[in-house]
């Protein structure tokens, strides 16, 4: 079907369907594909059959010069890729021939697959390597590439994901792109052949509309990436009242989370409810964010054995997901389920919470502190291997009748519940299996402790997923947030200790001569310049070990890192952050990212860190940044609700009631430190605490704060603050209890 000429273009945003090229070629079926193919076909067609030559015989690409672990997985691809720079985009301009350019991440299943089928395929990179030219890029490496490019290719088909496939001009901006492509046309999908063959048939002989439609996309994309305007929004509680309401409005009632498969954990709408329900004395937020929560963790989407969470369920029920577990999943949900128990005390909650963080601290550390990125879904090339289990293999570590046991705890099956394997997962209340099975409900859970262990155990014998074991700024400090935040809430030291040992990482190994962040680092080697989420979870992440230390030196550095958002990010005429900063390599547009995806966007947590940081510094000057940041995102409050969470966590906590809560104390704090950890334990979101020793040196950062601020009589005094207005002292250990408990 060639529809030459047309264009598919509404408001500035271009709605290409599926493809491009000329004038724009819309494949509605494979037919239509095929008929476009047949101008040059290649030499012979390619096919899954087609032999694949082991890595120790092929020669090396230039990827073997990278340090990132994906990068490094295609170093011994036949395709000659270059990696994002110069030296591609140079060659592509001398010889003039388009660039393929390939995203994806370690942990990406389809990304694995992708170059199985195609990228390992001897014909296919032949052609590859003498019509393109071709890059790889780790979208957790280079997140401005991806996100950039992202854009393109749901511009034009709707839709996007990963391995994402784009074709570009060598002035690198798009033309053509989709997700992962087969070999060959099936499944309705068009085969990777069809389209290298057409998008090489195109450039030789029509590439005139190749680039009127690469400019029209481009400009596109630059649209994109400016986040929707305030519209006459006000930020308001009624605003709040709304994304309640939308939000419990896509809510699924009978397996909690939001939507249909797939299903994604949402953790900052999650966080968002229980503030919610709070403010609004919503039974019903409340109901359907703890429904959500038990159901994850019963779920497949939990590892039952080793603790932590997979990515996402591809199922409604929470029972399959896909298999990597994310950094930052595992971050963001550990502290969703810290503040669950919070709220509710349920000893569940922080079962999860200390199995959660366990797992990271026994599986995602370097030994230098840092936190590495994923973990694999695959283990000896198959999906979810490592994680699943026959009857037969459960009775073999178990014994039959202990096997039964187990199986009616964790529904497990001779025929299995996914690929005829078994997922572990807790269909069923344990105290209806006690009561089934004869036992009590204590008897059943030591004798499942029991059974759980002799699994991992043996589970730890098998070959496990790979690792992805770069350390991202970023994720670091959605991480190091969570377990600082863990550490004073559960009173466990070791939590506390992981945090402060991170943050020092990130601080002494990641940022350049100037003191400017790094993204990347891995074996030694940090690179890459930071991007705003780098900056701004690094930022939020200081201040929560400020509050579980109290040791000042964490907020100077935050200071520090606030100052060169200011100085490199900020958007001083309309508000907000670029994702890049102002001396970042040019690429073709400079996003202001505002929407969370599966991490909270860069704009979000701007608002987050600034205003926790100026409540406790008193720095008024960060609270307006913030509060200018959030009218420059307000129109998409209510247009993309789902997409807005942590920036309305935000906007809960600016419109408070919040408080500043510093507590003096003599010299000894034991009283002081047994009161926090109770208070602590409590869900109180909107505070921030700072502690001072009466007549200790007061620490610059903090004079505003301490101003005038002692310990009356000699004893711990609480000066419960808001927006720096101090309502009455309150010294003596009761008195400063009664307070912190009425808050």
């Amino acid at each position: 079907m060639n529809l030459s000429g047309k264009r598919l273009v509404s408001t500035g945003v271009l709605l290409i369907g599926f493809a491009i090229l000329g004038g724009f070629v819309l494949f509605s079926s494979e037919t239509d594909l095929e008929q476009e193919a047949q101008a040059e076909p290649m030499a012979e067609p390619m096919n899954d059959s087609t032999p694949v030559k082991k890595e120790s015989e092929r020669k090396g690409n230039r990827l073997l010069q990278e340090t990132s672990p994906y990068l490094l997985q295609h170093a011994y691809n036949p395709v000659d890729w270059y990696p994002w720079g110069k030296e591609a985009f140079e060659k592509a301009k001398k010889e003039n021939k388009p660039i393929f350019l390939s995203i994806g991440y370690s942990a990406c299943h389809w990304c694995h697959v992708m170059e199985h089928e195609s990228f390992e395929n001897e014909k296919i990179a032949e052609y590859m390597n003498e019509h393109f030219i071709c890059i790889k890029v780790d979208r957790e490496e280079r997140p401005d590439v991806d996100q950039i490019y992202m854009n393109a290719v749901v511009a034009m088909t709707g839709h996007g994901g990963w391995p994402m496939s784009v074709f570009l001009k060598p002035d690198l901006k798009p033309f053509l792109g989709g997700t992962y492509w087969p070999p060959q046309a099936s499944r309705g999908m068009p085969g990777f052949t069809d389209i290298l063959n057409l998008v090489h048939n195109a450039w030789e002989n029509r590439q005139d509309e190749i680039v009127k439609a690469g400019d029209e996309l481009t400009r596109a994309v630059q649209e994109m990436s400016v986040p929707t305007s305030g519209l006459g929004v006000p930020l308001k509680t009624e605003l709040l009242k709304k994304a309640m309401e939308t939000l419990l409005q896509a809510a699924d009632r009978q397996e909690g989370g939001f939507g249909n498969a797939p299903k994604f954990p949402h953790a900052m709408d999650l966080r968002l409810l229980l503030r919610l329900s709070e403010r609004f004395e919503s039974a019903e937020a409340r109901e359907i964010a703890l429904l959500t929560f038990d159901k994850m963790a019963y779920g497949g989407m939990y590892d039952q054995l080793g603790g932590g969470f997979h990515r996402y369920s591809t199922d409604a029920r929470w029972l399959a997901p896909h298999f990597e577990k994310m950094l930052y999943d595992n971050a963001l949900l550990g502290s969703a389920y810290l503040e669950a128990w919070q709220l509710t005390q349920n000893p569940e909650y922080e079962r999860i919470v200390r199995e959660t963080l366990d797992y990271v601290l026994r599986e995602m550390v370097d030994a230098s502190g840092g936190f590495y990125s994923t973990q694999d879904a695959d283990s000896e090339g198959v999906e979810g291997k490592f994680f699943v289990w026959s009857l037969a293999e459960i009775e073999t570590e178990l014994g039959a009748e202990d096997a039964k046991l187990f199986a009616a705890c964790y529904d497990v099956s001779k025929q299995g519940n996914w690929e005829h394997q078994n997922i572990l997962n807790r269909p069923q209340a344990w105290d209806e299996v006690a009561q089934e099975q004869g036992f009590s409900l204590e008897e059943l859970e030591q004798q499942m402790a029991s059974a759980r262990e002799k699994l991992y155990i043996a589970r730890e014998k098998r070959i496990h997923p790979g690792r992805d074991e770069k350390i991202l700024a970023a994720w670091n400090g959605l991480m190091i947030a969570t377990f600082a935040q863990a550490g004073r809430a559960l009173g466990e030291e070791k939590y506390t200790e992981a945090a402060k040992r991170g943050a020092d990482f990130v601080w002494n190994e990641m940022r350049t001569e100037e003191g400017r962040l790094f993204h990347s680092w891995k074996e030694g080697d940090a690179r890459i310049n930071g991007f705003l989420d780098d900056y701004t979870n690094v930022l939020d992440a200081f201040t929560e070990v400020y509050q579980s230390t109290g040791d000042v030196i964490y907020l100077e550095r935050a200071n520090e890192l606030a100052t060169s958002l200011r100085e490199h990010f900020l958007d001083k005429e309309e508000g907000g952050f670029f994702y890049t900063s102002n001396d970042h390599e040019q690429l073709i547009a400079r996003p202001k990212e505002s929407q969370d995806n599966a991490t909270p966007s860069g704009n979000s947590m701007a608002v987050t860190g600034l205003l926790k940081l100026s409540r406790i510094t008193g720095n008024i000057e960060l609270e307006e940044i913030a509060w200018k940041t959030l009218e420059s995102m307000s129109g998409q409050f209510r247009q993309s609700t789902m997409a807005s969470g942590q920036s309305l966590i935000g906007l809960d906590f600016h419109l408070g009631p919040t408080f500043e809560l510093v507590l003096v104390s003599p010299k000894d704090t034991t009283e002081l430190d047994s009161m926090l950890s109770d208070f602590y334990q409590r869900f109180a979101p909107n505070t921030v605490v700072v502690t001072h020793q009466d007549g200790a040196d007061t620490p610059k950062v903090l004079q505003d704060v301490l101003q005038g601020k002692k310990a009356t009589g000699g004893e711990i005094t609480l000066y419960q603050c808001e927006h720096g207005s101090c309502q009455k002292p309150v010294h003596g250990t009761d008195g400063v209890k009664a307070v912190l408990e009425g808050l």
